[in-house]
């Protein structure tokens, strides 16, 4: 170890502890402004911190603030970032000490940095992307991602709103860790043929002053179930025939179509309820309805 520091550690333990002074700053504040009346509330005279070469004695608070001693005033040095200062914890404090030599005394310091609303809630994501059956029950529920706010407190995020709210609806569900869960639960059934794609904004909202927020994007596409029977586009089809027409003329063609979409719109035809002693004299192609005297 250097001795001189060795012998500065020395003096600063043999040192009275005179008292110490707390401030309560927002972050963000400008280089050069006023923190406190350092010499004032310490009850120091201007010519001690002088003749004292008063100084900040600290591992890194040094950085961010700094003694002018022919004022006697502790000002900005550097701009607080509370949320790089100190991301992971709720409270925030810069700790030092002022060191004034003849004799050696020592005052400690503490300076609270509060919160400002200086960021915007964030979705990690643009969009989130879904795909429910149209066949999905009612009050079937959706994780949506949270956003995340780096402000504290009443400045973090504070509520959450879903739209448009036609078919689902937003809940929040706390967890064991004391987080909420954002779910969409549906509220309405989907309906493919009326609406195959959905898109809803969730948006996140703080509580600072001005409000701040951030949105995502949620895109709902609405799978199919086989919910519609094919419709034959006439109720009744009449044809005609005459009696010695040859096998294989084509009596009527009938022609449906189905609502849904893939498999679940394919369609083949055939004849039934027919009297038996007819059975045997017409057929059909079944896959384009055309009625076939066999």
């Amino acid at each position: 170890m250097n001795p001189r520091l060795l012998l500065f550690v020395c003096l600063l333990s043999l040192a009275s502890v005179r008292g110490q002074v707390s401030y309560s700053i927002p972050e963000e504040m400008p280089k050069g402004s006023l923190v406190g009346n350092i010499a004032q509330d310490l009850g120091l005279e201007m010519k001690r911190l002088i003749s004292g070469k008063a100084k900040i004695y600290s591992r890194n608070s040094g950085e961010y603030v700094e003694l002018n001693r022919e004022r006697g005033v502790l000002l900005v040095k550097e701009r607080i970032d509370r949320e790089a200062l100190c991301a992971e914890t709720a409270l925030c404090a810069l700790h030092f000490q002022i060191i004034l030599e003849n004799p050696m005394e020592h005052y400690t310091v503490n300076i609270h940095i509060t919160d400002i609303n200086d960021n915007a809630p964030a979705f990690k994501n643009a969009a989130m992307n879904f795909k429910i059956s149209e066949s999905a029950v009612i009050g079937a529920k959706f994780v949506l991602a949270r956003a995340e706010d780096l402000d504290a407190e009443r400045n973090g995020v504070q509520r959450y709103e879903l739209k448009p709210t036609n078919n689902f609806a937003l809940k929040l569900q706390n967890t064991p860790t004391g987080t909420k869960n954002v779910e969409m639960v549906l509220q309405k059934p989907l309906d493919r043929e009326k609406e195959e794609q959905i898109s809803l904004v969730l948006t996140a909202v703080d509580g600072g002053e001005p409000q701040m927020s951030g949105t995502m994007m949620i895109v709902v596409t609405v799978l199919d179930a086989n919910d519609n029977a094919p419709v034959f586009t006439q109720q009744t089809y009449k044809a005609t025939v005459t009696e010695n027409s040859p096998k294989g003329t084509i009596v009527a063609a009938v022609t449906a179509s189905d609502a849904d979409q893939g498999s679940n719109s394919r369609i083949t035809y055939s004849i039934t309820n027919i009297a038996v002693h007819y059975k045997h004299l017409f057929g059909i192609d079944e896959k384009n309805g055309k009625v076939i005297l066999n």
